[in-house]
């Protein structure tokens, strides 16, 4: 995987990156203490590459390294989290 350099707008519940002048996203809300991971967006333009796992492991470091549980309605995010079981001790 291709290091992004992913952006983070904690106001807008957002993590996202633009890459040749596309931006992906992946969305989040805040609910009692947990990152609940929303949506995951990357533009067909863009697809391919790798970047929305880019953006859900950037999410889930984000998570870990602030002491927060995950849970992921997105199910991008959830079948990332299933083939990385590292992740799994966050889910909530």
């Amino acid at each position: 995987m291709s290091d992004y350099a992913i952006q983070h707008v904690p106001g807008q519940g957002r993590f996202f990156v633009e890459v040749d002048g596309v931006e992906a996203e992946l969305v989040y809300r805040m609910r009692h203490g947990k990152l609940v991971i929303e949506h995951t967006g990357v533009p067909e333009a863009i697809g391919g590459r790798g970047i929305a796992a880019a953006l859900v492991k950037f999410a889930l470091d984000y998570a870990r390294a602030n002491d927060l549980k995950v849970s992921a309605p997105c199910s991008y995010a959830a079948a990332y989290i299933q083939r990385h079981p590292e992740y799994r001790d966050l889910l909530d």
